[in-house]
């Protein structure tokens, strides 16, 4: 699991948006990105300005994508433009 604090409440709001919908959202932490679920999203309201700690599931990278179409086939019409 992967914590996250921030005081951006535009950043939160986009949080309990992708956790109320079931999506993945995504963080910048220092060069890295971690994509995952959001699991909570917890306001600790003792801190000023007012902190949010969110908690997130990393989710596990996506293999290389497969093309699923090959490309075209000109050589069977070669002999059409000799």
């Amino acid at each position: 699991m992967f914590t996250y604090e921030t005081a951006d409440q535009k950043e939160v709001r986009r949080f309990r948006i992708a956790q109320f919908n079931g999506r993945a959202a995504s963080v910048r932490a220092g060069e890295t990105v971690v994509t995952g679920m959001v699991r909570s999203v917890q306001e600790n309201s003792s801190s000023v300005p007012t902190r949010w700690v969110i908690t997130l599931i990393p989710a596990p990278a996506k293999a290389k994508a497969v093309v699923l179409r090959p490309g075209p086939r000109f050589e069977g019409f070669s002999e059409d433009y000799l």
